[in-house]
């Protein structure tokens, strides 16, 4: 690859739902750009871009990929990120590599729900966008249906820069509202075309609709609107200035059209991103700093670390500062990515998106900067896991081949998490959806040899109580010898919720020795961690100790450890004791045709509505939850929506648990007990 100035580089994502040809896209980019001799096909090996066995046995892209090129004298960096929920996470991490985003909607559906956040992600990050209506050969395309509702996705306003000549089977060109000239691509898949006049039969619609673009266009320019309003002729260089000013400023979404399945349409697509999408801003004169937006395993070349350099520049055989650790790395050889090929650079300069091997403490969203110029960039907020799973070894002794599989898969995915719930003793595996924890476990046993079984994980109930008492706890024991004697009275009054534990020493006139009372107050957190009704650990509680008994000889720490665990564990049980259960704030975004159903299905697991807000096309549920209706959401919403909804879930407090379900939770937890020791 030739070596390029910052203003000769752009950097572009590929975003949308699932579905919509993001991959073949960016596969025929590659093909058009010559580094792949034929068209790339995301379900076979051809593909450059989604070459994962997961990825080739799902027929959908898991993991983003990075493809660089040269075309019309400029270097495109291009990344097809995923479109699924489950992987979405990876795609907004992505976003902050890039400058511009290509929007790829299919001509039949439209913008989906998944595509709409990645918009307003976008937004709040100020990049700019274009559209590119994909799939317009396919039966039931229509592109004017799409368009009518475009508006409703962006800030912005939607132009469009082409008009297609025919859709579903007649689909085979565009004509540019620009240059007023129509391209017939070729019917062979090679992404040639021919120019020509703009058919008899659609110069009406061009005029029209062009004069309605060039409006938007020349609105972005004050100089420019003013030579429009006065009536003189604009040259095209006086648009074409206009509209660069347009989409930097994030004032308008240009609208391109296409077939990427056929190549039809993809190369005057990479003409547009090389002729209008902005540049990196130029901070080459500055010292050097990088963001690490992704990491990956490779095969041949081991961890790869993927960045983008915001400023300055970095060279192959160079040291830079970790400032997220502090820690010092060694840049090896830098490399160019396209999908699964490397290509070797000396220098990345600013604005560059290039991948380094084999960084020894460097991860996803860490940065790299100048040993003297210390500076760290502030990553994206990801969104918490919203399934959790069980996971247990499927032979005995793998415990460790897990953890260190998964602490891999976690450095290239960090909404991946992993840990032991001390209240459980279970090791979870959490994730973005059912797909995303299927996905980590084929990996563990591919890259890493060990399978796992997966398990509901089990509900972190706790117990409390919501009465007052005053007991006794007595421990005596004569056995020949030296006895054991200790003898405690305690108050037992609930607490304020998240208040957790207290424990009031009332002893006066020496009832029981200061020795002693420690002990007691050991023996109740014990029995609380054990807890009384069903095995959970006991919260909100507040013990007064205030009177007791000792025996000279035969009291001791033992004795008074095992009196207030008795005392509290009677105590416990005539204080009306209650169970509590997790709560979940849940935020489910669907097509608004699927509230009413996503509604009665919140009522039916006892959730609590606390609001609607709706966003074009689409609508956003907002309730609390229990954690145990939760457990299996991800496919039932799945099967509610078609595949549409998305939801996001975080812990909020703990609530009593109704008592029909309690005695059910009670009496599973004294089933297993009883299995166990059997």
């Amino acid at each position: 690859m030739a070596n390029f100035n910052t203003s000769d580089i752009r950097n572009v994502a590929l975003i949308s739902h699932v579905g919509t040809g993001k991959t073949s896209l960016a596969e025929a980019m590659l093909f058009n750009a010559g580094q792949n001799t034929r068209l790339g096909k995301v379900d076979q090996e051809t593909s450059l871009l989604d070459y994962e066995p997961e990825e080739l046995k799902r027929k959908t892209t898991i993991s983003a990929s990075v493809a660089s090129f040269d075309w019309q004298n400029k270097r495109l960096n291009i990344i097809d990120t995923p479109g699924s929920a489950n992987f979405a996470a990876d795609a907004r991490s992505c976003m902050q590599g890039v400058d511009s985003m290509v929007v790829v909607i299919d001509a039949i559906d439209g913008i989906k729900i998944q595509s709409s956040k990645f918009i307003k992600q976008a937004e709040s990050m100020g990049l700019s966008m274009c559209v590119f209506m994909n799939k317009l050969e396919r039966e039931n395309a229509n592109y004017n249906a799409v368009l009518e509702k475009l508006g409703d996705s962006f800030n912005a306003k939607p132009v469009l820069i082409q008009l297609p000549i025919g859709q579903e089977a007649s689909f085979k060109g565009m004509v540019d509202l620009l240059t007023q000239k129509a391209y017939i691509f070729e019917t062979d898949e090679s992404g040639k075309y021919n120019e020509s006049d703009i058919p008899a039969e659609m110069r009406d619609d061009v005029s029209s609709i062009r004069e309605e673009s060039i409006e938007s266009i020349v609105e972005c320019d004050d100089e420019i609107l003013e030579k429009y309003l006065e009536g003189q002729e604009l040259s095209n260089e006086d648009i074409f200035k206009a509209l660069r000013a347009g989409i930097k400023n994030k004032q308008i979404v240009p609208v391109l059209f296409g077939a990427a399945a056929k190549n039809i349409g993809v190369s005057r697509l990479m003409d547009f991103i090389a002729e209008y999408l902005p540049a990196p801003e130029d901070k080459i004169s500055e010292p050097l700093s990088a963001l690490v937006f992704k990491t990956i395993a490779d095969p041949y070349a081991g961890q790869l670390t993927i960045m983008r350099i915001f400023s300055g520049s970095m060279s192959s055989d160079s040291s830079v500062l970790n400032s997220t650790n502090e820690g010092k790395e060694r840049i090896g050889q830098i490399l160019h990515l396209v999908g699964k090929k490397h290509e070797a650079a000396d220098k990345a300069v600013t604005g560059d998106i290039v991948a380094v091997a084999k960084l020894k403490d460097t991860h996803t969203n860490d940065t790299l900067c100048d040993e003297k110029a210390s500076k760290v960039i502030e990553p994206i907020k990801q969104p918490s896991p919203v399934i959790s799973f069980a996971i247990k070894p499927k032979s005995k002794g793998d415990e460790e081949k897990i953890q260190s599989g998964l602490r891999r898969l976690m450095e290239e995915d960090p909404t991946l998490q992993s840990s032991r719930d001390t209240q459980t003793k279970e090791m979870i595996l959490s994730g973005m959806g059912q797909v995303h924890l299927d996905v980590a476990i084929e990996k563990l046993k591919r890259k890493f040899g060990v399978e796992v079984l997966l398990d509901t994980p089990k509900i972190p109930y706790k117990e409390t109580v919501v009465g007052e008492t005053k007991v006794q706890g007595k421990y005596k024991k004569q056995s020949g010898g030296k006895g054991q004697y200790g003898d405690c009275w305690i108050e037992i009054h609930p607490l304020e919720k998240g208040k957790g534990f207290e424990f009031v020493d009332k002893i006066v006139g020496g009832a029981i020795p200061r020795q002693y009372i420690p002990a007691v107050e050991n023996g109740i957190k014990g029995a609380m961690g054990e807890g009384v009704l069903a095995g959970y650990p006991v919260v909100d509680i507040q013990i007064v100790l205030y009177d007791g008994s000792f025996h000279p000889v035969d009291s001791s720490e033992m004795a008074f450890k095992v009196a207030g665990s008795m005392a509290f564990k009677k105590g416990f049980m005539e204080s009306n004791p209650v169970l509590l259960e997790p709560i979940m704030y849940v935020e489910i975004t669907v097509p608004e045709e699927n509230v009413g159903d996503i509604m009665g299905d919140l009522n039916g697991r006892r959730g609590r509505m606390l609001g609607i807000e709706a966003e074009g096309a689409t609508q956003t549920v907002k309730a609390e939850i229990p954690m145990a209706e939760m457990l299996r959401y991800a496919p039932d919403l799945d099967s509610m929506t078609g595949g549409a909804g998305v939801f996001s879930m975080e812990f909020v407090r703990y609530e009593e648990i109704p008592v029909h379900m309690a005695q059910k939770v009670i009496e599973e937890s004294k089933a297993a007990k009883e299995a166990e020791v059997s």
